[in-house]
């Protein structure tokens, strides 16, 4: 078979596989994890032997894990990082340690060489990011105190592989001279400086030029060429990929183009972190687990139990609220997919015999394999009994009201400056880059993208926002956005600019809240400043505004009535309305000719 047809065959099996087994985990209350692991031991070798090229597929499936790294940092500002400092030490240094040590005590008592219980601590100790970020985020536990714990100690774990990377060739047999070279040092370090200030100062203005081109796909190619850049040089210099790209995350996380990026990523992420719980369900041996299971189910009973008690500890000592301490626990406890490359580094480095890192390569698959069905268990029978009494109330957490604001033209910028400088920072969005770069010098949280793309608005939180302004230019982007919010964020309260009165008859049919005509409130204004010169009279002139304005809400509400189930109706009434007016500018001009008249001669007495 030809290299091209191969390729789509195993694609179209990757995907196919990949539905049939999320559909069916879905169905069954398992969760998509749960689904990608079936779905790679179905067309593993040990199922139907469909696709048999594992360490391809693995190693291709770990950018799953690059890019759901670089989305977290995106999400992840340097001050918010920073402020975690403590956190991410104390937390992380003592469950990697602590895992460690256990796992090193447990081999000296099992008479196995300290050598190889340190490797093996080391790769233990390590818990899979994807497989514990991912139903954390489905459950947006991220903001609870165990998810950021948890979050703290798998972010160390990402930082820790970098020297344990560079202790196994210390380790194996050829010792010290393995060790790392002052070159190999020296580009490590111009890999992540080069990260660092490329970052800081090339790529926004890389990204501001390609915004001005308008093409979306080029935006998209560049993201992309960004993160898999990064993922590059931090694999050619030895150090983890995914951490690579989180710190390229981090820097570009107070970036105008941040969530036009997260919008362009979230696919790919999606599809390669798919792709990666699939390999590892390809990579399960179960010739291995068939001949020696007492040794298998061991192994991953000891790894359970050594790491959760430390997360126990952990847990206890950071004082986590009672009830998130269980989810804490069952989502660390599993091995982690760094497990498999110190295990296989440690082979080649001399470190580790073979056959202890095939059985421990195992238990590491078959503990991330059960830890869906963990949680699972956790979901049906352990939470219904957790009492939420350590969960804030709602006077205890004031929130204040998440406002997006869609469009930064004339009538955007007005809202944004009000809100502003009332205290209240909304996200603003706009698809001009240079609207967005001038805005962002004064202080505004103006981000660039397309309001109306729907990826774009769940990457801004409208999922959580209170209301949304709608105040772009273009009347039908306008609609386009309306309709869009409206049905896949009915919570989210509408605020509208519209372009004239059947315009806002049109937001009106689509359930807007609230709408105000762009030229209404300013034509009053000059409306009443005319009128004032040409009568003379600036009290007469307020007044017949005044009187305009009522009327014109009596028209809006007589006209929608009749706009759509009477079209021929719709310019009577206006007619007649029209009439009205008249009629009653006439009458008040002359009830203050009488008073006038009145009052003159009391005047001159």
């Amino acid at each position: 078979m030809e290299h091209g047809n191969l390729f789509m065959v195993q694609g179209i099996i990757f995907l196919g596989a990949a539905v049939l087994a999320v559909v069916i985990s879905h169905r069954l209350g398992l969760g998509s994890v749960a689904g990608y692991l079936l779905a790679g031991i179905a067309i593993g070798p040990m199922g139907f032997a469909l696709i048999d090229q594992i360490e391809d597929v693995r190693r291709f499936a770990e950018l799953g894990v690059v890019f759901l790294l670089f989305v977290i940092g995106l999400e992840l500002e340097p001050k918010r990082l920073w402020s975690m400092r403590m956190r991410l030490l104390t937390l992380g240094l003592a469950q990697v340690a602590g895992s460690i040590a256990l796992i090193v005590l447990a081999a000296w008592a099992f008479g196995i060489d300290y050598k190889t219980g340190i490797v093996a601590g080391m790769a233990l100790a390590l818990s899979s990011t994807a497989l514990a970020l991912q139903p954390l985020t489905e459950r947006g536990g991220l903001q609870t105190q165990g998810g950021q714990a948890a979050f703290s100690i798998l972010l160390f774990q990402d930082l820790a592989v970098i020297p344990m990377l560079a202790l196994l060739p210390l380790l194996g047999v050829a010792g010290a001279q393995a060790s790392g070279s002052s070159h190999g040092i020296g580009f490590a370090l111009g890999v992540i400086a080069a990260t660092l200030l490329g970052g800081h100062f090339l790529v926004r203005p890389v990204f501001r030029h390609i915004a001005r081109t308008r093409q979306r796909e080029i935006f998209t190619a560049f993201a992309l060429l960004l993160v898999l850049g990064i993922a590059f040089g931090f694999e050619e210099a030895g150090l983890s990929m995914a951490l690579g790209t989180f710190l390229a995350g981090v820097l570009l996380a107070e970036s105008e183009y941040r969530h036009e990026i997260e919008a362009v990523i979230e696919p790919f992420k999606g599809l390669l972190l798919g792709l990666f719980f699939i390999s590892v369900g390809m990579s399960v041996d179960f010739g291995l687990l068939r001949t020696r299971p007492l040794m298998i189910a061991g192994l991953i009973l000891a790894l359970f139990v050594l790491k959760g008690t430390v997360l126990w500890i952990i847990a206890r000592v950071a004082r986590l609220p009672a009830g998130e301490r269980p989810l804490f626990i069952v989502l660390l406890a599993q091995g982690g997919e760094f497990a498999f490359v110190l295990l296989g580094l440690g082979v080649a480095r001399g470190a580790l015999p073979a056959a202890a890192a095939e059985a421990l390569t195992l238990a590491v698959a078959l503990s991330m394999l059960a830890t869906p069905f963990v949680l699972l268990a956790y979901d049906r029978w352990l939470v219904p009994h957790l009492a939420p009494i350590d969960a804030p109330t709602a006077h205890e957490t004031p929130v204040a009201a998440t406002v997006i604001v869609a469009g930064l033209g004339r009538m955007g910028q007005v809202v944004a400056r009000l809100l502003h400088g009332s205290g209240i920072e909304p996200t603003i969005l706009d698809d001009d880059p240079d609207h967005v770069e001038q805005s962002r010098r004064f202080g505004f949280r103006v981000f660039y993208g397309d309001a109306t793309r729907l990826d774009l608005l769940e990457a801004a939180g409208a999922a959580s926002a209170d209301l949304i302004v709608l105040a772009l230019d273009d009347p039908d982007a306008t609609t386009q956005l309306a309709r869009k919010v409206r049905q896949h964020f009915p919570n989210l309260k509408i605020i509208a600019r519209a372009h004239d009165m059947r315009h806002m008859f049109t937001l009106r049919d689509l359930g807007v809240d609230f709408i105000e005509r762009e030229t209404f409130q300013s034509a009053l204004a000059l409306g009443e400043m005319v009128l004032a010169t040409a009568s003379g009279s600036a009290r007469q002139a307020h007044r017949a505004v005044r009187t305009f304005a009522e009327h014109d809400r009596e028209v809006v509400a007589k006209l929608y009535a009749v706009h759509r189930q009477e079209p021929d109706a719709h310019v009577l009434v206006s007619n007649e309305l029209r009439d009205q007016l008249a009629r009653t500018l006439r009458e008040d001009e002359d009830v203050t000719r009488s008073v006038r008249t009145v009052a003159a001669p009391k005047s001159e007495n």
